[in-house]
């Protein structure tokens, strides 16, 4: 019989967490080998519709508007019966929010393998955040975390190491890959770009809702990069609360000719064939950035600054370059450097697209999640057995007892 698996996502917006989720959801079905579910907190996003196209059944919702209110223990009763009722081997949560909610329901419904994440740094969240997602890391049978570095800042904030494995997101590269799709007229005309005349774009792939996604430091980079370089241009894609402050930063900086705005990319394929360059300039929060792989597995070069797992992605000078968070001198100057020699641009960006096929694939992702499920669930099928031997011999020796 095949081991039943639940994907918990806090809801199916294009985010980076839930992509993941969804992804991991995809993987697992087409493999075979286990029973998959999708649940969520928030039934809402554009992700909604590829989990619905697998046919893996209902997708319950357990909305929540607080840790500490009656609602939060209706939606915890809920799903408490919604895993007992599934008999679920397998619980995996994805976020700070699903870890708390799901760890908690997962341990109540007794789940033999519970699965909690970690995918970003600790910058953003307060210590009372932090202290409430231990409580569900102690709950969890195992973390994941998306890079090296989310696993060794886990393991130094006093989580047992034996607990943390490090899985990298897995990276689609046909959703990116480097041959066109379109001619580039038609894909300049897509995005609305400038066809007068021929333009090098510098591109970044991030969105507008958190200020540590740092946009205005690859503005104050592309305002260096075009007293140099005077035909490059400058793509931010992504959408969020910050957008027209971001604007009117780039206009501030006099690159309203020359910086543009795209919004939510749904064609990001076609968006980085068209690049030169990718740029990534967050300055904190990030573990593991799906941005650089989808750059990479486009045959992108990539300058992005030194976070999270940046430097487990990128090889210094052969994918691409790392700078300083907030350091627009350098990325400038890599930027600059790298439009000015197209065919090492090229070359960079050839082997990353390499890289990303040997170790940050769906393959390889996929591969290292199912040998944690057969281990976690070998581990419980040895504790089931050794609380059965000790069952044994305890009523043997009660047997005994009686006898004599």
């Amino acid at each position: 019989m095949k081991p039943n698996v639940l994907i918990f996502t806090g809801s199916f917006e294009q985010g980076g967490s839930e992509r993941q989720a969804v992804q991991l959801a995809r993987l697992l079905h087409e493999s075979g080998r286990f029973r998959v579910r999708v649940a969520c907190l928030q039934p809402t996003g554009v992700l909604r519709g590829e989990v619905e196209r697998l046919s893996l059944g209902e997708i319950p919702s357990f909305p929540l508007t607080s840790f500490y209110d009656r609602n939060m223990l209706t939606q915890l009763r809920r799903c408490v019966r919604y895993l007992r009722a599934h008999e679920f081997d397998i619980v995996q949560t994805f976020d700070f929010y699903t870890n708390i909610f799901g760890m908690t329901a997962a341990a109540l419904a007794r789940v033999p393998a519970r699965i909690a994440a970690r995918r970003e740094t600790a910058g953003t969240k307060t210590t009372a955040q932090l202290w409430t997602e231990r409580r569900a890391y102690n709950l969890a049978h195992a973390i994941v975390a998306n890079a090296e570095a989310v696993r060794q800042e886990l393991i130094a904030a006093g989580v047992a190491a034996r607990k943390v494995v490090t899985i990298y997101n897995g990276m689609d590269i046909e959703r990116v890959a480097p041959a066109p799709r379109l001619s580039r007229a038609e894909a300049l005309q897509l995005f609305n770009l400038p066809t007068d005349a021929p333009r090098r774009f510098v591109t970044i792939v991030a969105n507008m809702r958190h200020a540590l996604k740092d946009q205005p430091t690859f503005l104050r980079a592309a305002k260096r990069v075009h007293e140099v370089v005077p035909d490059a241009a400058f793509v931010l894609a992504g959408e969020g609360e910050l957008l027209e402050q971001t604007r009117a930063y780039a206009a501030e900086l006099g690159l309203q000719q020359d910086a543009f705005f795209i919004g939510r990319c749904a064609q990001v394929a076609e968006l980085l064939h068209l690049s030169d360059v990718c740029v990534l300039s967050s300055r904190g929060v990030e573990g593991f950035s799906n941005s650089i792989t989808e750059y990479m597995a486009a045959a992108r070069p990539v300058v992005a600054t030194d976070i999270g797992g940046a430097r487990e992605a990128i090889l210094e000078g052969e994918t691409g370059f790392i700078v300083a968070p907030g350091d627009d001198e350098a990325m400038a100057a890599h930027i600059i450097e790298l439009l000015q020699d197209p065919v090492r641009a090229q070359a960079l960006g050839q082997r990353g697209h390499k890289r990303v096929k040997q170790l940050f694939s769906c393959a390889a992702q996929l591969e290292r999640t199912e040998a944690l499920y057969d281990q976690l669930l070998a581990a419980r099928t040895r504790a089931n057995e050794q609380r059965n031997s000790f069952a044994r011999r305890d009523a043997t020796q009660r047997q005994r007892g009686t006898t004599k």
